[in-house]
């Protein structure tokens, strides 16, 4: 048994890591072995699991992790390494013996290199040291301070620890070895100068001193640039002695003796906090025994015969390219290669990269990732998190073990690949920043990126290789017509094919839009396509430049259609989203979902749309742009249209998840009713639609503030709450301060205070109760304004919810008083049972159990018996706890068990929490106990 801080927290085992499960408990799991063998206080836990104001379950959530923890240890028999994780009082405990930690075993390693006498074993010690550490330490953590903190100062000992060992190689005389550890960390760390000191002393003594002054110079410019500084001591002492020609003599003592060292005595160089990367593959180190993997994905060479391969289809009919396929193959043979495919759009860039990456599977065993950047899209980039989630999935990386933020996702990312060889295609790429974390670490992976942009800042920092593709020649241009049409209709009309590339200005898209066209009419021959273009009189001057030259060639395609299939097209293009249906066609069109549906049938046999999934059609962003610049005064109608559906449709979703709310009941003005809306046969199909559409729902919002319709623009957001309370946790806060921002600009009071309602709820569930409360104590004064009873109703509710949490519970209960006697007279069942559920909570807390059990009863003559299960399970638990404080206690545990029962049968895990510590508290039969666990272990795998 190992365990591991010093790259991803884990623990391994003879047969493997064990399954950790979120990064909560993996942050509790560093926790306990930053402080191995010390207890551990609630406290100090607590504030290594959350940031700010934690939940108010913290504590079960700490409890749950750490019994899930013992389970695991015990099945691995922890006892037998002499491992315990323990209690003691108010703290935890994990003992463990020194040895299995790899971060002690570091420090260990470091001290031993201090003592050896001879240069040669320190260099053996050191290097075993650095050989511990798997990629950034802490990795898959928690980003809370103290992790961070330590985090930090694990870092610092690691790159003081290659400094020394640049020092003990120096000693033995081989500064080229010195050179090549010390590299990797210096372009990793730019600012920290004792390493770019400490790497031009030795590349000069290594004889290369041309690069050890303009190492000097890149560093002295980057501190000025991003510091306002001038090069420090040590820094400028190393320059002034490469001048001179005598750097610092080498001390022929010991490494590791404190007093000989350069720069003894010294504070440490400030760190500038980037990832690193591991020591350089430069320096050979000594064999280290067996390790069962940090996690073990389905790619690692000698696991399995199916590498993971995320390539799409290459395009059909690809032909020469045979200069740029060699320079790409010379650039991907050097070390940790970034391969840069640059060109205009449409000139083939992605048909290129997938033909070559499809070429040579054998030469990346681990497999080949790729991921559409979207980059020349107005549809929205994927962030960076959602591709580097694609790519750990498919290296075998368990969902709940991905990092929850980029870096740390990133830094997986690399320690995963680091011992790799495999492909990773970054397609359409928008500049320098946006592949800055999807790097792979491994000095064996190829990193293929295209874009219509040169990336000359990807050139400088990553030495990336690049490989320009321009139109293809007509005999090439010749073959790709064949490859789509045939040889033999080629080959019958050679004059005509070659007139024809040449009339397409080789510009591979639209001589693959030309092919379609051909193919789709086997009566015309290649001659009479041939004159048909000629008869555009600028065509070939449009087709020499790039997206009008696209524009060209698609208006051939486009004038073959029916008036009805190029309405359709043309308003296409002002669709603010990246997906679209029938419903979404025919609202942009004002046709309805029928006639849409035959009219994108249309356009996909024509090569305009393309089918993505059953109903759902994507467009090219180039020809999205084609098709906006049609009409473009079609613009704002097709944009009101498309919003006014999805805030119809939204509607309906909202309506048949959570049949009685009405979180957004008054229509905007102007509102154009769409002529069909879909039916949803159920909460499922609801709620499957409000999933899928988030995002598309997201970029609708934003367009209608874009555009000043904020009236739509925050119905649209709103109208998503049944998504946005079944998922509260799931990053909403963004998206409705957009929909604030929209309210506050409109002067709606109405509207603000809904929103207002809905955020400071998801603020409050997110555990940021501070915040919570600011922004909902304005709402029920602007819901008054506004004469809405119920949401004003609904704002003092959740205000007092947070203002319970607090500690100010008569306050609190005064204000569900008030939304009580709002929502009667109303009158409202919903809200009034809402109000007399928090009230009951509140009550009971007070320890006014009488008048908690007569709400509790009220609330449920309100209810009718479909009352959503979570109100029932909380309603039944209050009145189990109320019938206990009331000396009841038989009916008490049978209610308890009641709430219990439903809310486990339900999925309600928060409910089952409540309900069973409740019962715990005055029974503690073991299946109480059983079930009580089950329920803290799925809440925390929950996150």
């Amino acid at each position: 048994m190992e365990f591991r801080l010093l790259g991803t927290v884990c623990v391994d085992t003879l047969t493997g890591p064990l399954p950790l499960g979120p990064a909560k408990r993996r942050s509790l799991l560093a926790a306990l072995l930053l402080r191995a063998n010390t207890p551990v206080s609630m406290a100090r836990l607590t504030d290594c699991l959350w940031d700010d104001d934690p939940p108010l379950h913290a504590r079960t959530v700490i409890q749950g992790h750490v019994s899930r923890l013992r389970v695991l240890l015990t099945g691995a028999d922890a006892e037998a390494y002499g491992v315990e994780l323990a209690t003691l009082g108010d703290a935890y405990v994990l003992r463990a013996p020194e040895t299995l930690l790899d971060s002690q075993r570091f420090e260990e390693l470091l001290m031993l290199a201090r003592e050896q006498r001879s240069p040669a074993d320190s260099v053996l010690m050191l290097k075993e040291a650095l050989s511990l550490w798997q990629g950034p330490a802490l990795t898959g953590t928690y980003a809370s301070a103290p992790l961070q903190a330590a985090a930090q100062a694990l870092e610092e000992s690691r790159l003081a620890t290659v400094e020394q060992l640049a020092r003990a190689y120096a000693v033995l005389g081989e500064h080229h070895r010195a050179a090549a550890v010390l590299r990797a960390e210096a372009d990793a760390h730019p600012m920290r100068e004792s390493l770019a000191a400490a790497l031009m002393t030795a590349l000069y003594r290594s004889g290369r001193q041309s690069e050890a002054l303009d190492r000097f110079h890149r560093t002295r410019r980057m501190l000025a640039d991003e510091l306002g500084i001038d090069p420090g001591r040590e820094l400028a002492d190393a320059y002034a002695q490469i001048l001179r020609g005598d750097p610092e003599p080498v001390d022929a003592r010991p490494p590791g003796d404190p007093a000989q060292e350069p720069g003894a005595g010294r504070a440490p160089a400030p760190r500038d906090g980037a990832t690193t990367a591991p020591a350089s593959n430069d320096v050979p180190a000594p064999a280290a025994p067996p390790r069962a993997p940090l996690v073990l994905p389905p790619t690692h060479p000698g696991t399995t015969p199916h590498p993971t391969d995320l390539l799409p289809r290459a395009p059909r009919g690809f032909h020469g390219r045979g200069a740029e396929l060699t320079a790409l193959s010379r650039a991907a043979a050097g070390e940790a290669p970034v391969c840069l495919l640059t060109g205009p759009a449409g000139v083939g860039k992605t048909a290129l990269a997938l033909h070559w990456a499809r070429r040579s599977p054998a030469a990346f065993p681990d497999g080949r990732l790729y991921a559409d950047l979207r980059g020349f899209s107005d549809t929205g980039e994927p962030t960076p998190l959602e591709v580097l989630r694609e790519f750990l999935l498919a290296l075998g990386v368990a969902p709940r073990r991905i990092p929850e933020s980029v870096t740390g996702a990133a830094a997986l990312f690399r320690s995963l690949t680091d011992r790799l060889s495999l492909l990773v295609v970054l397609d359409n790429v928008r500049d320098s920043a946006q592949v800055g974390q999807l790097l792979p670490g491994g000095a064996d992976c190829v990193t293929l990126i295209t874009s219509r942009h040169r990336l000359e800042g990807l050139i400088a920092s990553d030495a990336a290789v690049p490989v320009p593709l321009d139109v293809l020649e007509p005999p090439d241009g010749t073959a790709l017509l064949a490859g789509v049409l045939g040889e033999e209709r080629v080959t019958a009309e050679p004059v005509a094919a070659r007139r024809l590339a040449e009339l397409c200005g080789g510009l591979p898209l639209a001589l693959r839009v030309t092919a379609a066209r051909l193919a789709g009419r086997p009566q015309w021959t290649l001659a009479d396509m041939a004159d048909e273009l000629a008869d555009e009189r600028s065509r070939l001057t449009y087709l020499a430049v790039e997206d009008t030259g696209v524009s060209a060639a698609l208006r051939l395609t486009v004038q073959q259609l029916p008036p009805d299939a190029v309405r359709h097209f043309t308003r296409l293009g002002h669709h603010p989203g990246s997906h679209f249906d029938p419903y979404t066609a025919a609202a942009l069109a004002g046709s309805d979902p029928v006639v849409a549906a035959a009219a994108l049938e249309r356009l996909a046999a024509a090569h305009l749309v393309t089918e993505a999934g059953p109903g759902r059609w994507i467009l090219h962003d180039l020809v999205r742009l084609y098709a906006r610049g049609l009409d473009p005064a079609a613009g704002p109608d097709a944009l009101l249209g498309v919003l006014d559906h999805y805030i119809a449709t939204a509607l309906a979703a909202a309506d048949t998840a959570e049949p009685g709310g009405e979180p957004c009941f008054v229509l905007p003005d102007g509102f154009h009713r769409p002529a069909a809306v879909r039916d949803f046969t159920g909460r499922d199909a609801a709620m499957n639609w409000l999933a899928a559409e988030r995002e598309d729902l997201a970029l609708a919002a934003a367009a209608a503030r874009t555009a000043g319709l904020e009236d739509r623009a925050w119905r649209i957001i709103l109208l998503q709450w049944p998504h946005v309370v079944w998922r509260a946790r799931d990053g909403w806060a963004p998206m409705l301060e957009l929909a604030l921002a929209a309210a506050v600009a409109r002067s709606d009071p109405y509207a603000e205070s809904r929103v207002r309602n809905l955020l400071g709820w998801v603020l409050s569930e997110e555990g940021r109760t501070s915040e919570a409360v600011a922004l909902l104590e304005p709402s029920p004064g602007l819901a008054r304004q506004a004469g809405d009873r119920l949401g004003e109703a609904t704002a003092l509710i959740n205000l007092a919810i947070v203002q319970a949490e607090q500690g100010g519970l008569d306050v609190a209960m005064e204000g569900c008083g008030r939304a009580l006697e709002l929502a009667r007279k109303e009158p409202d069942a919903h809200t009034e049972m809402l109000a007399l559920q928090h009230l009951a909570r509140m009550q009971l807390t007070a320890g006014r159990p009488q008048d908690a059990l007569d709400s509790t009863r009220a609330a449920f003559e309100l209810g009718p018996e479909h009352e959503e299960a979570a109100r029932r399970v909380l309603l039944t638990t209050v009145s189990g706890e109320a019938r206990l404080a009331l000396g009841a206690e038989d009916e008490g545990v049978l209610l308890l068990d009641l709430a219990a029962t439903e809310a486990e049968r339900a999925g309600y895990d928060v409910g089952a929490v409540r309900a069973l510590e409740a019962l715990l508290r005055v029974t503690a039969g073991p299946e109480y106990v059983r079930r009580y666990e089950e329920a803290v272990r799925r809440l925390a795998d929950g996150g």
